[in-house]
């Protein structure tokens, strides 16, 4: 448990992850320079990864908040489709923030759904998700005819647009924003572009999340902390876990467990509607049936990947957004991918034959030879490969780290009250 560290041990796990965060951007550094693709570590680039990967590491908290009270949410992708259909109804008539709110709770709408077929009722959790998003895809067609004729600019498929936008801000001096009206210099701007080795490349990372930043970017990133304060460091939270690792034992205790079970699993929800709603308000600015594309379902991934804890959930979306970021970039970028994979596969190699754990470390090896030689024999590469890459790569941490990946002991287990261990 992070709150029985010593304060010794807690600041040398802020140092391991500053350290792997580096050397991330370093193998980053190494690939642009040697595949000369700036655009790979263009703040461009990031901040598209910023705004692709929020409404995943939104669907990635969610998956925390239910599976840390016991209950796995596979609705996560039905919640994400109730928030962009009433995100982008209140968005159209009265505007992108309220649409937010509304998406909030159209979200928690469905997770309380949940919590009631699998903490009241006891239905299989798996089963209860896929019938949350059936319902919630022909719920949301039905409810987009009876809504929108067609004086409205609307249809079964798709809303009438958002109108308005939400206001962006950018971080004065380091990327050029406004002080009382003066624009300021954009330091890490000309830093950027004097592609000097890693400090170009951590300029363009830190350029791309604080420039043109939309204020709901900015509040879905301060969940993330947020959601780590309240899970690990309030009693509430602290009850919330304990429900999700023995709920008898919490029971004992005075915890009311179906209490807590709802809670996590409507919070769980209400990060799903909002990761919807910014679909359609922030970005697309329309509601289009099929908007979200599987996210729900990928945020539950990034979770699992996370190790269920926020910070690790939104590092994992941060990666599926900087994946798909690369679709809008250039070729070259793309076919750096390739170089990219090389690099970290020999690098894993040996870290893994270090530990002489031979059977991953020769696997790891023989992938990164493959790259590079698919690399060195091409110039380009079919932008399909970015769709795939991300599912590839969770794969290939998840069945590496399975050993250090550990869910809540009681996830998915039913439970009754006053029942014996």
């Amino acid at each position: 448990m992070t709150s029985l560290l010593s304060p010794r041990e807690r600041m040398m796990r802020t140092n391991r992850w500053l350290w792997m965060g580096l050397a991330v951007v370093a193998t980053l550094a190494i690939t642009r320079t040697l595949a000369d693709t700036p655009d790979l570590t263009s703040s461009g680039t990031f901040g598209a990864a910023l705004r692709l990967g929020t409404p995943i590491f939104l669907a990635g908290l969610g998956g925390v908040y239910a599976e840390r009270v016991g209950v796995v949410n596979i609705g996560l992708e039905g919640m994400m489709i109730l928030g962009t259909w009433f995100g982008a109804w209140a968005g159209w008539l009265w505007g992108p923030w309220t649409g937010l709110m509304v998406g909030v709770i159209a979200g928690a709408a469905g997770g309380l759904l949940h919590a009631l077929a699998t903490v009241t009722f006891n239905v299989d959790h798996i089963v209860s998700g896929v019938a949350i998003n059936i319902l919630a895809f022909g719920g949301m067609r039905f409810l987009s005819v009876v809504s929108y004729g067609a004086d409205t600019g609307g249809g079964a498929t798709q809303s009438p647009p958002i109108s308005d936008v939400i206001g962006k801000v950018s971080a004065p001096v380091l990327s050029g924003g406004e002080i009382l009206g003066w624009t300021s210099p954009d330091w890490l701007g000309n830093l950027e572009e004097q592609r000097w080795f890693i400090l170009s490349d951590l300029a363009g990372l830190v350029r791309g999340l604080t420039v043109e930043v939309s204020w709901a970017v900015v509040l879905a990133v301060a969940l993330v902390p947020a959601s780590w304060w309240f899970l690990w460091r309030t009693p509430l939270g602290l009850r919330m876990r304990s429900v999700g690792e023995h709920p008898v034992a919490a029971e004992s205790l005075g915890v009311n467990v179906y209490r807590m079970k709802y809670l996590g699993v409507m919070l769980s929800g209400a990060m799903a509607g909002l990761g919807g709603a910014m679909l359609v308000t922030e970005f697309a600015r329309i509601y289009r049936e099929g908007q979200t594309g599987g996210r729900g379902f990928i945020g539950l991934a990034s979770m699992i990947m996370g190790n269920w804890r926020p910070g690790g959930a939104a590092a994992a979306g941060g990666l599926f957004g900087f994946t798909f970021a690369l679709e809008l970039r250039d070729e070259p970028a793309v076919h750096a991918l390739l170089l990219l994979i090389a690099i970290v596969g020999v690098g894993m190699g040996i870290w893994w034959g270090y530990r002489r754990r031979w059977i991953p470390a020769v696997w790891l090896v023989g992938t990164a030879a493959a790259a590079l030689l698919v690399f060195l024999s091409t110039d380009s590469i079919p932008r399909e490969f970015v769709f795939i890459a991300p599912y590839v790569t969770t794969l290939v941490v998840m069945s590496l780290a399975s050993q250090h990946l550990r869910m809540p002991a009681a996830d998915g287990r039913p439970y009754r009250r006053g029942q014996q261990l």
